[in-house]
């Protein structure tokens, strides 16, 4: 059953959602069948090299309002971990960016209390100043929606500002589980499924391109995650807007969900090959599939670049929201490891652009 609809998959039969979900589920040898098909159809949509963007991580606060069961970041004010940098200590760490030469410079940081419009639109502001040279990927819909709450404006208004002061592109991040059953569980702060697609839609009717992501392996079910996949694959099929796919395999050890023993050890191998297999067969209007190596270290990551992914994101030369879940080895991923990782797999490795423009 599952090799005739692989077959009719790359033959150009549309999955359907109800489909992804018995992939997801997959076990034994179908497992690496539904990889040697994703692997297939990553040929022919996205070619043989292996992509990476130079950036660089900047996260300026862990302060939040909100208590995600998932995170192992964020502190509260006055707490003995809690940090929010100064402008001085954000430019240090922008000049070297400029100096380390990075295309991109990508910001998500914790909901501040007394963070504005003014303050995600100034970050902007100094990031084109201090490194113009460089894509800024920033925020994502929650942060948005946060902005335009605390200044009593639209989200619309504060896309806008941000576009104008030198946004790039937004991230897609906060999408966790398109769910809100699944949501109300695991981060009952944070605004719901209809809300992050209306935000993602609007920025890209206004021209600002982003990314996707699903954040998974901790109380979610194959048919959520299926269900996810299908809301993305309706976005893009109307906006044509997601530049990449971003599995995020959910890091577990010091999150509140996982110590209060209400959510699992995070993926497993068998988990984390099929989300990228058949995230590449049913996303089949998103060109480039992107493997976390800071979510399912390296030696996943090339797996998952046999499995349908084509790019292995960023060198990062800072990580703090994985590594604050328990995560080791986040902070930087030489590009000659990256070459070594692909070369090995018989595949070259090129550097890219945040857009997935080529690099001289």
């Amino acid at each position: 059953m599952v090799q005739a609809l692989l077959d009719d998959i790359l033959a150009g039969h549309r999955m359907t959602e109800g489909e992804a979900a018995t992939l997801l589920s997959a076990r034994g040898r179908e497992v690496w069948a539904i990889a040697a098909a994703a692997d297939r159809a990553r040929e022919e949509r996205a070619g043989d090299a292996v992509t990476y963007v130079r950036n660089q991580n900047l996260n300026v606060t862990n302060i939040c309002i909100n208590a995600c069961g998932f995170c192992g970041f964020c502190r509260k004010t006055g707490d003995p971990e809690a940090y929010f940098h100064d402008p001085t200590t954000v430019i240090a760490r922008l000049q070297a960016a400029r100096d380390r030469g990075v295309t991109e410079i990508c910001t998500v940081s914790g909901l501040h209390p007394d963070f504005t419009a003014d303050d995600y639109i100034g970050l902007i502001r100094m990031i084109r100043e201090e490194a113009p040279d460089a894509h800024i990927h920033a925020s994502n819909p929650q942060e948005v929606a946060y902005a335009a709450r605390q200044s009593g404006t639209t989200t619309g208004e504060v896309l806008g500002r941000m576009k104008d002061a030198g946004l790039g592109s937004l991230c897609g991040t906060a999408a966790e589980i398109l769910v809100d059953d699944v949501r109300q569980e695991i981060c009952p702060g944070k605004i719901r499924t209809e809300e992050w697609v209306r935000i993602i839609t609007e920025a890209h009717r206004m021209g600002i391109p982003t990314t996707a992501t699903i954040m998974y392996g901790h109380i979610e079910t194959a048919a959520d995650r299926a269900r996810h996949l299908a809301i993305l694959r309706g976005i893009q099929d109307d906006t044509r807007g997601f530049t990449e796919f971003v599995p995020l395999s959910f890091i577990p050890w010091t999150t509140p969900i996982y110590a209060s023993g209400r959510a699992r050890a995070g993926a497993t191998g068998r988990e984390d090959l099929l989300m990228y297999a058949v995230s590449r067969l049913f996303l089949d209007n998103v060109a480039h599939i992107q493997a976390s190596w800071v979510k399912v270290g390296t030696k996943m990551a090339q797996i998952a670049l046999m499995a349908g992914a084509d790019d292995l994101g960023g060198t990062m030369f800072e990580e703090s929201i994985s590594k604050g879940a328990g995560a080791t080895g986040t902070d930087y991923l030489d590009p000659a490891e990256m070459r070594r990782i692909a070369g090995d797999i018989g595949r070259p490795l090129r550097q890219r652009t945040t857009l997935y423009g080529t690099v001289p």
